[in-house]
């Protein structure tokens, strides 16, 4: 069960992977070397008075290397709150990015990461996404769950094994899907299943919901959207929701209490920055986990109603 659990929050660590702001316009991007990161080897010394971020150079909507993403706006408003000079370290989100970044002590703090990641230390949740629908307005669907009989009517785009591959297939839906690659093609936008939505090569995306809401607030073509119901109590691989904290090395302690502190400070003026960028967000469910999910509902068995959880 621990494999399942940790492949879980792997999957969602890259669906889910800013005083004064360091501009690159050619980001330093680091090699994903495997041996990178080695006790031994030379590392960087960590300067205090930086605010010193994990990001990615090309991953809109959570960064950039203009600082263009809400997490960039997210690490500006923590810097500026403790008086420190913001600063990043890039590397692309993929197999990797935390050892060779946070773990070869590049960079310190990670904005968005799950609450439960075993990786790093990490702060209370500061905000809670989840999986949602997207069609174009002028489909006039109606999807409110896995029974709504209009996403029988189209391909569905979905990212191959997501979580909500889980309940697609329970429901008969698999035949409709048509799967998008976890890790991107760096030639391609963040946005290539929205586009694809509007362009009408699919007709309903599941996406996660900070990219599903923010590319298509963004779209010229009217989107709507809506979030996708909790389906963890029917099957723990299906969860769709999750706390997001900021993360930092394990051993940081007293850095994750300053950081806490600001987050704390801070938590209207984050929440208005995800709304501003359209990214849905539901209430933090306190000390929700991927292992608490496993050990009360189960890898394939059915639960208690799901509305119960999201209450």
């Amino acid at each position: 069960m621990l494999k399942q659990v940790k492949k879980q929050l792997g999957v969602i660590a890259l669906l889910a992977l800013t005083a004064n702001v360091s501009h690159a316009a050619n980001p330093d991007i680091p090699s994903l070397n495997p041996d990178e990161g080695r006790i031994g080897e030379v590392r960087r010394v960590v300067d205090e008075s930086e605010f010193k971020v994990c990001a990615d150079p090309e991953n809109m909507p959570y960064s950039t290397s203009k600082q263009e993403g809400f997490e960039d706006k997210i690490a500006e408003l923590l810097a500026k709150d403790l008086g420190k000079k913001l600063t990043f370290t890039y590397a692309y989100s993929r197999q990797g990015f935390f050892r060779n970044t946070l773990g070869a002590n590049r960079c310190d703090v990670v904005i968005g990461t799950t609450s439960d990641s075993d990786m790093m230390r990490t702060s209370k949740p500061y905000y809670r996404a989840g999986h949602v629908f997207v069609w174009r307005k002028d489909s006039n669907f109606n999807i409110t769950d896995w029974t709504s009989p209009d996403l029988r009517k189209g391909f569905i785009g979905v990212i191959d094994h997501s979580p909500a591959t889980i309940p697609m297939d329970a429901n008969g839906l698999i035949q409709n899907a048509r799967p998008y690659r976890i890790q991107r093609d760096l030639n391609l936008p963040s946005s290539f299943m929205i586009d694809d939505l509007a362009k009408g090569d699919i007709d309903i995306a599941i996406a996660w919901g900070p990219i599903g809401g923010y590319f298509a607030k963004q779209s010229k073509v009217p989107m709507v959207v809506a979030p996708i119901p909790e389906y963890e109590t029917q099957n723990a691989k299906g969860k769709e929701y999750w706390n997001i904290s900021v993360g930092v090395r394990k051993k940081d302690k007293d850095r994750m209490a300053m950081i806490q502190g600001a987050l704390d400070r801070n938590q209207a003026a984050i929440m208005k920055i995800l709304d501003d960028y359209g990214i849905p967000h539901v209430p933090v469910v306190e000390g929700d986990s991927l292992m608490k999910s496993y050990q009360k509902y189960g890898a394939n068995k059915k639960g208690v109603d799901d509305k119960e959880v999201q209450k």
